[in-house]
C-alpha cells in the first residue's frame, strides 16, 4: 500500500481521525459544512508520522519503560518523556517527505505564514478532547521553518501532560498517532471560544462566548480574561465585559508576540452583540453538523467569522434519551441507592428490568423522570417533603429548577394527592411476626428460584428470567413490604420531630435505634467479628491471610494450623453474605463470594483491633444505651404538661421504631440475593458463548444489555465493534460526576445546603447520626484499601451496605452522598457512629490522615489540622 503523507483539508472529513487525527478530521469535516469558513490548509498524515517513529532510536524500549511508569510519578514520566521528545525532533525529515510538504505550502503560497498545529489520533474525541494536550504554532514563515515545526509538533506528543493524561484515561501510547495540521494564518481583529452548550451548567440551551482583542491563543493560555456572553433563543442574556489590558498580535517575520491595549479601547466589548448572534448562529450549524455539542475556536476578520476548532465538549453530563420534546425532570436514581459510579449496560438493563419505576440512562446512570409528580402544586409538594426529609440537597436542587416558572408547567389539582411509588402505607400493627413472616416470604422466593433456574440454558434461560424479573417485583411491591418500610421510617421521623419540639432534643431517635432488631445489614458488620474470633487464636493463619493475593486462598486456607476452622467460618460468611459488594445495585460487579480477598484486609483489622466477643459486646451496648435513652426520654415526658399522654404517644413510637426500622435493610438484601443467582445463571451462558468461539471473554457480555444478550444467544453472532464502543464509552463515564437533579435541558443541579449556622471554614453536610468525635481521617476510596486503626473516622464518596463490615472498626462516618434514611445513615445510626453525609467534595476537601472533628449532631465536619 502506498503511503499517504500529504491531504489537503477539503479531501477529508470528521471520519478520518486515524489518518490526520482529531483536529485535522474535524477541521475537514467544518470546511464542507455550508457558510462556514476554515482557513485553507493540509494535513500531514500519520504515516509520516510512523514513519519518523520507525527511525526513532530505541523508541520501543523507552514506549515500553514510559507505559510501566506510574501516572503519579511526575518526575520520571518529565524525564522520559523529554528524551523521546528530543529524540523525534533530531530525526532528519526524508526528502521524499519533506518534498511532499513543501509542494503542498507551494499550491497554498509559500510565502504566506501559517499556523502549525498538532493532531494526534486520541483528540477531539467524544469522549476525551486532550484539549492542550500537545502543541500548536503560530505565525510560522518560511518552509524551513514549517518544516522544523512539523517535527515539533510530532514530539509533542510525548509532553508530560499529554503523557499523563494517557495514562490516567487508559490509552496505550502505541496506539495514539500524530497528525500535523499546516494552515494559512489568519490575523484577528478579535478571536475566542464558542461552547454551545454552558459549559458550568449544561445546560443546552444556553451558548456561552468568551471573546478578546488579537489571538486567541490569549484566552486559551490564560493570558488575558475574556469578554462573556450568553445566548439563549436568539437573546443575548448575559454579558461581562472584562478590561482586557493585554492581547496577543503576530509579528511580520514570524511569531506573536504580546501588546498592550490602548486605555480606551480595554474596557470595549471585543464584539458587538450582533456579531455575538452571528457567532451562535454558526455555531448551531456546527453543532447540528456534528451531533453534540461543540467547543468552538473562532477568528474575526475583516470579512466574518472563520472556523479554526471544533471538537465535543466531553465535560458535559448526558441527558436521557426520551425521544420527545418536552420537558423532563430527572432525579439521580445512584444518589438514593449510594452507588453514583457508572453501571455497565447489562447491569443498568438488569436493574431497569427489576424496578418498581420506569428509569432512563445517561451517563452510564439511572434517572427517574420526576415531571409528573412535579406539575400538581400537591403532587410537587408531597415529592418535596419526602426528598426533604431523606436529603436536604435533593429538596433544594428541585426547588431551583421549579423557581423557574417557565420549566414545569404547574397544573390546577384535579383531587387529592397521589399516593407516593408504591403505593400509600395502610396502618401497621407493632408486631414483630411482622417482620418475620416477611423474611419468610422473601427466603421461599429465593429458594424456588435458585431451584428453578437449575434446568435452565439458552434461550430458554432469558424467558425463565423475564418471569423471575416479575416475581421479584412482586415481592418488593408487597403492601406489607412496603408498609413495614416506612413504618419504621415514620416512626423516627415522628420521634425526631417530636422530641425536638417538646425536649429541644436533635436527631433523638439516633440512640433509640442503636442494636435494632433484625437489621441484616449491621448483623454483616457483626458477624465479620465473628469469623476475625475464629482466626485471631491462629498466628499462622493470620500470617498466611496477610500474604493472600489470589482469590482461591480458602483452597489453601486448610492446609494450615486452625486454617480448616478459619475457612470453614469464611465460607459460612460467604454462603450468608457472598452476594454482596460495592455497587451491587450494578449485577456485573464482582461480589465477596467471586472476589472473598475482598474482606480479607477488614478480616485482619478486626483481628488486630479488636478482642474476642466484641461482636456480643457491642451488639448488648448498643441495646442497652437504647433501653436507657427510651427510660430517659420517657421519664422527662411525664414531667412536662400533658406528660403522660406525649410520653405514651413516644413509646408507642420507640416500640414501633425498633420493630420495623431494621427491616428496613432486609429488601435490598432481597434484591442483591436474586441478583446473584441471576448472575450466575448469566454467566454460566456467557461461558458456553466463550467456548463456542462466540465472545472473546465471559465479562464481554456486561457491556450488552439483557435483550442483546439474549439475542446473541439465540443467533450466535455478536457485534465486537459495539462491545468494544461500549468499553470505550464505560471508560469516559467515570470521568463525569451525575447531578442529583438532571433537565431535559441538560442542566445538572446538585443543590446546596441553605445555612449560617456552622462555623466559618467547616464542611456542610447532612446530620445522619448524632454525636461529636474527633479523630484521624482515614480517606478510602476502594473498601480494599482500608487500613484501619481504632479511633479513624471514615471518608469516602458513597457507603452501600458492603461497607458496613468497615463500620464496626471506625469512630465516625463522612461521606459525599447520603441521606437521612439510606444505608450508611441507617448503619451509622445502629452502631452508634457519629456521622455526616452529603458532604461535596469530602475526598478532595479532606486530606488522609488530617485530625477532623464530626459533629453528627449538627452536620458538619472542621478540620482540625
Amino acid at each position: 500500500m502506498t503511503e499517504q503523507y500529504v491531504c489537503h483539508l477539503h479531501e477529508v472529513d470528521e471520519t478520518q481521525v486515524a489518518v490526520v487525527g482529531g483536529k485535522g478530521a474535524h477541521l475537514g469535516g467544518l470546511s464542507r459544512i455550508d457558510g462556514i469558513r476554515v482557513p485553507a490548509g493540509f494535513c500531514v498524515t500519520t504515516d509520516a508520522f510512523r514513519r519518523i517513529m520507525a527511525e526513532a532510536p530505541s523508541i520501543d524500549e523507552r514506549l515500553d519503560q514510559l507505559s510501566r511508569l506510574n501516572p503519579d510519578d511526575r518526575e520520571a514520566i518529565r524525564t522520559l518523556s523529554a528524551q523521546i521528545r528530543r529524540t523525534i525532533e533530531a530525526i532528519a525529515l526524508p526528502d521524499d517527505l519533506a518534498a511532499a510538504i513543501t509542494r503542498a505550502l507551494a499550491q497554498l503560497g509559500e510565502q504566506d505564514a501559517y499556523a502549525v498545529r498538532s493532531s494526534a489520533t486520541a483528540e477531539d474525541l467524544p469522549t476525551a478532547s486532550f484539549a492542550g494536550q500537545q502543541d500548536t504554532y503560530l505565525n510560522i514563515v518560511g518552509p524551513t521553518a514549517i518544516l522544523q515545526h512539523v517535527s515539533r509538533c510530532w514530539a509533542s506528543l510525548f509532553t508530560e501532560r499529554a503523557v499523563t493524561y494517557r495514562q490516567r484515561n487508559g490509552i496505550d501510547h502505541r496506539t495514539v498517532h500524530m497528525a500535523v495540521v499546516v494552515q494559512q494564518m489568519v490575523f484577528p481583529h478579535a478571536a475566542g471560544i464558542l461552547f454551545t452548550a454552558d459549559p458550568v451548567t449544561g445546560n443546552r440551551k444556553v451558548a456561552t462566548v468568551d471573546a478578546g482583542f488579537g489571538l486567541g491563543e490569549a484566552l486559551v493560555s490564560g493570558l488575558v480574561n475574556p469578554d462573556v456572553f450568553k445566548v439563549r433563543d436568539g437573546e443575548v442574556v448575559a454579558r461581562t465585559i472584562a478590561a482586557k489590558q493585554r492581547a496577543l498580535h503576530a509579528l511580520p517575520a514570524g511569531g506573536t508576540r504580546e501588546v498592550a491595549i490602548d486605555p480606551q479601547q480595554q474596557g470595549q466589548p471585543a464584539l458587538t452583540d450582533a456579531q455575538v448572534l452571528e457567532l451562535v448562529r454558526l455555531g448551531r450549524r456546527i453543532e447540528a453538523h456534528f451531533g453534540r455539542p461543540q467547543d468552538i475556536e473562532w477568528c474575526l476578520v475583516d470579512e466574518g467569522f472563520r472556523i479554526v476548532q471544533s471538537r465535543p465538549i466531553t465535560t458535559l453530563f448526558p441527558i436521557p434519551e426520551i425521544g420527545d420534546q418536552e420537558k423532563h425532570v430527572y432525579l439521580s436514581v445512584g444518589h438514593q441507592q449510594m452507588m453514583t459510579d457508572p453501571m455497565k449496560p447489562l447491569g443498568i438493563s438488569m436493574w431497569q428490568l427489576t424496578a418498581m419505576t420506569p428509569m432512563h440512562e445517561a451517563g452510564g446512570r439511572l434517572f427517574v423522570d420526576a415531571t409528573a409528580r412535579l406539575v400538581s402544586p400537591v403532587g410537587r409538594a408531597g415529592l418535596l417533603d419526602l426528598l426533604g426529609k431523606s436529603d436536604p440537597l435533593f429538596r433544594d436542587a428541585l426547588e431551583t429548577v421549579l423557581d423557574r416558572d417557565d420549566f414545569v408547567p404547574s397544573l390546577p389539582d384535579t383531587g387529592p394527592a397521589g399516593p407516593p411509588a408504591g403505593g400509600a402505607p395502610a396502618p401497621i400493627e407493632t408486631d414483630p411476626s411482622i417482620v418475620t413472616e416477611l423474611i419468610e416470604r422473601s427466603q421461599a422466593s429465593i429458594a424456588t428460584l435458585q431451584r428453578d433456574i437449575r434446568t435452565k440454558s439458552g434461550p430458554a434461560l432469558f424467558d425463565f428470567l423475564l418471569e423471575a424479573f416479575e416475581e421479584h417485583k412482586r415481592v418488593l411491591s408487597d403492601p406489607l413490604n412496603f408498609q413495614a418500610i416506612m413504618a419504621g421510617m415514620e416512626a423516627t421521623w415522628w420521634l425526631n420531630d417530636k422530641l425536638q419540639e417538646w425536649l429541644g432534643e436533635k436527631n433523638a431517635a439516633d440512640t433509640l435505634t442503636l442494636s435494632a432488631p433484625d437489621n441484616v445489614t449491621s448483623e454483616m458488620g457483626l458477624a465479620l467479628l465473628d469469623v476475625a474470633d475464629v482466626i485471631r487464636p491462629h498466628a499462622e493463619v493470620v500470617a498466611f491471610l496477610q500474604g493472600v493475593e489470589d482469590d482461591n486462598f480458602l483452597d489453601e486456607l486448610a492446609k494450615l494450623p486452625g486454617g480448616t476452622e478459619a475457612r470453614d467460618a469464611i465460607e459460612a460468611y460467604l454462603d450468608r453474605y457472598g452476594m454482596r459488594c460495592v455497587g451491587e445495585i450494578d449485577i456485573t460487579r464482582p461480589r465477596w463470594r467471586e472476589r472473598p480477598t475482598t474482606l480479607v484486609p477488614v478480616i485482619l483489622d478486626n483481628v488486630r483491633i479488636f478482642e474476642a466477643g466484641a461482636a456480643g459486646r457491642r451488639f448488648e451496648q448498643g441495646r442497652q444505651e437504647a433501653q436507657q435513652k427510651e427510660q430517659d426520654v420517657l421519664s422527662r415526658l411525664r414531667a412536662l404538661p400533658d406528660g403522660e399522654q406525649k410520653a405514651v404517644e413516644t413509646k408507642r413510637m420507640i416500640d414501633r421504631v425498633r420493630t420495623f426500622i431494621g427491616y428496613r435493610e432486609y429488601p435490598k438484601y432481597g434484591i442483591v440475593s436474586r441478583y446473584f443467582v441471576y448472575k450466575q445463571a448469566l454467566l454460566e451462558e456467557a461461558e458456553r458463548l466463550v467456548q463456542a468461539d462466540v465472545l472473546a471473554e465471559q465479562e464481554d457480555v456486561f457491556y450488552l444489555t439483557f435483550q442483546e444478550f439474549h439475542d446473541v444467544v439465540r443467533s450466535h453472532q455478536v457485534d465486537d465493534r459495539l462491545i468494544q464502543q461500549r468499553k470505550d464509552a464505560f471508560r469516559s463515564y467515570h470521568a463525569l460526576t451525575p447531578p442529583r437533579v438532571l433537565t431535559s435541558d441538560g442542566e445538572g443541579v446538585t443543590g446546596a445546603y441553605r445555612r449560617d449556622d456552622v462555623p466559618a471554614g467547616a464542611l456542610i453536610g447532612l446530620p445522619v447520626s448524632a454525636g461529636t468525635i474527633e479523630g484521624r481521617a482515614r480517606v478510602i476510596l476502594d473498601m480494599t484499601q482500608a487500613d484501619l486503626e481504632a479511633g479513624d473516622i471514615l471518608v469516602t464518596t458513597f457507603t452501600d451496605p458492603s461497607w458496613s463490615p468497615l463500620f464496626v472498626g471506625i469512630a465516625g462516618l463522612v461521606t459525599e452522598v447520603g441521606g437521612m434514611m439510606t444505608h450508611g445513615a441507617v448503619i451509622a445510626r445502629e452502631y452508634g457512629l457519629p456521622a455526616v453525609v452529603g458532604v461535596e467534595q469530602a475526598t478532595r476537601l479532606i486530606r488522609d490522615g488530617q485530625r477532623i472533628r464530626v459533629h453528627g449532631t449538627d452536620g458538619y465536619v472542621e478540620i482540625l489540622s
